[in-house]
């Protein structure tokens, strides 16, 4: 579509794009790991989107992943980007804001539906999921159990601990 920006994506060097200094968007190195693994198995799925002077609205830690030797690789050094046009400071702020709060949230139970398919349907282990989702051996179990209780509707009683209003466990 003329006019719109993913139209003319570009394949850009690294080293023209430089990062903003007001985005609040932080991401813990778990999560870097996790989006560099995602590159490097999906390829570039988004573009970096920058003004047309090289400074960045959204995508700063794809921006940053891109300097990783094995994802270099992968593109020559060269990133994917789309710029924004004349754009004034105010509106590239709220442009960052938008494009970082549009992005959501998972829900728990949604996640625990799909940890248990890819245990149970596809044969995937707990390291794999671990491994390829960027989750805790903790985090995968209680996932995955949680799935089996609500798509098997386990049953099972659990101990009482305590019965309230009492001081002392029975």
């Amino acid at each position: 579509m003329e006019g719109q920006p993913i139209s003319t994506v570009e394949w850009v060097p690294r080293d023209v794009l430089h990062a903003n200094g007001y985005n609040p968007n932080k991401v813990a190195p778990p999560e870097l790991a996790l989006l560099k693994l995602s590159i490097l198995e999906d390829g570039w799925t988004q573009p970096i989107v920058a003004r047309e002077d090289g400074e960045i609205v959204d995508g700063f830690h794809r921006w940053t992943i891109s300097g990783d030797p094995d994802i270099a690789k992968m593109t020559g050094g060269l990133v994917p980007v789309v710029r924004l046009a004349n754009v004034d400071p105010a509106h590239q702020r709220m442009s960052t804001i938008r494009h970082n709060r549009a992005r959501g949230t998972h829900h728990v139970l949604r996640m625990a539906d799909i940890v248990a398919d890819l245990m149970e349907e596809y044969g995937l282990d707990v390291a794999e999921l671990m491994f390829r989702l960027g989750m805790e051996d903790e985090e995968v179990e209680r996932l995955a159990d949680r799935g089996a209780m609500v798509k098997r509707g386990r049953n099972d009683d659990f101990g009482k601990g305590w019965v309230p209003g009492e001081l002392r466990p029975r």
